[in-house]
């Protein structure tokens, strides 16, 4: 099969849906190298680096300069037709216009509906455009891959698509995060970050909906000093929290990290006692499974699909409750054996993530698609 790929997220972006669709071509090229993935980008980027070590990758750029924007949406058919791929994978929510009309077979993958859910995140005019573009894809392209259970019910509820059309395929994360950080590499990542010995841990852009302000909040319930590290791009939002923190004398006990290595990532996580991730709304929540795959706890909250995620060795709560996510810090952190169990039930729920599974669940739908 020769199987083309939006690379705008694989070549631009270095997180969510970058590390999606940088992740899809990689199991894909590693469990199976006989297809051929051409990536159509509009220009070249870091973001894409480790892709061309497999051979089965292939990046085709624009010969002409179009705009970005029009080229991805427009320009890119005549290319694919030119090099007679076999079906389009559109990697973010949405599907160049006119695929059907030349032939070619679509698939593309909805990350969430955030943007629906959560209107007043969103400019007016922005949200016209995400809703317009991923209807159109919704309705053109032969199959919705959701990454969730929760995305494929709102996409049911909200946008009333046949369920017939929805295939949930689960999202790994890298496997860097499964590899034992040795002592030494910790004790270099503790000096570097200046961490403490013990610490709480969030990982995620630092806005709203993810609930970072809660977490403090809940800091500020326990009578322990233990630090919260907090790991994410800066955002308006995050001054609100910050005020909050330097209101209640807290900056002693929570902490901001950003620019922090990726490589640096994983020992980060491996060293913490504990992760809180009480985002109101995720598509998935990969930093749970990151989480998970470290080895550590995790608290999430319950209502979107961070249950699917974290799986039933995680605690979940009320997204909008600081105490009970205080109660629940404690009981982990007063109980080894509960923390201990959960760490050993994450593990064991991680195998549905598996990347071989997920290679061959792609692989499976594509050949699906283009039977018929």
């Amino acid at each position: 099969m020769k199987i083309g790929f939006d690379g705008k997220r694989i070549t631009q972006n270095f997180t969510g849906l970058g590390n999606y669709s940088r992740y899809v071509l990689k199991v894909l090229a590693e469990y199976y190298p006989e297809n051929q993935y051409q990536v159509f980008a509009s220009k070249a980027s870091l973001a894409a680096e480790g892709l061309e070590k497999f051979s089965s990758i292939e990046f085709k750029y624009p010969e002409k300069h179009f705009s970005n924007s029009y080229w991805r949406s427009f320009g890119i058919v005549k290319n694919l037709k030119i090099e007679e791929i076999d079906l389009y994978h559109g990697l973010s929510n949405e599907i160049p216009f006119g695929l059907r009309k030349q032939g070619i077979p679509s698939v593309v993958s909805i990350h969430d509906l955030i943007y629906y859910r959560f209107p007043q995140y969103y400019p007016w005019f922005d949200r016209k455009i995400y809703e317009y573009k991923m209807r159109y894809a919704a309705d053109h392209a032969d199959k919705i891959i959701a990454i969730s259970e929760r995305t494929k019910s709102d996409l049911i509820n909200l946008f009333n698509i046949d369920q017939n059309r929805i295939e949930v395929i689960y999202q790994n994360c890298d496997p860097v995060f499964r590899n034992k950080i040795t002592d030494a590499e910790k004790q270099r990542i503790r000096s570097l970050y200046y961490l403490p010995e013990n610490y709480l841990l969030n990982v995620g852009t630092i806005e709203s909906r993810k609930n970072a302000l809660l977490t403090v909040q809940a800091i500020r319930e326990l009578d322990t000093d233990i630090q919260l590290i907090i790991i994410g791009k800066d955002t308006p939002y995050a001054v609100k929290v910050r005020d909050y923190v330097n209101k209640h004398g807290l900056n002693n006990r929570v902490r901001f990290l950003k620019n922090v290595l990726f490589n640096d990532l994983p020992g980060i996580y491996q060293m913490a006692d504990l992760f809180l991730f009480p985002s109101e709304y995720e598509g998935f929540g990969i930093p749970v499974v990151e989480a998970l795959s470290s080895g550590i706890p995790v608290i999430a909250a319950k209502g979107s699909c961070l249950e699917e995620a974290g799986g039933a060795g995680s605690i979940y709560i009320n997204p909008k409750d600081s105490s009970a996510l205080a109660d629940q810090i404690k009981k982990v952190l007063n109980d080894p054996g509960i923390r201990q169990n959960m760490i050993q039930t994450g593990l064991e729920h991680l195998e549905q993530f598996s990347n071989h599974k997920i290679a061959g669940q792609l692989n499976n739908l594509y050949q699906n698609i283009i039977k018929c």
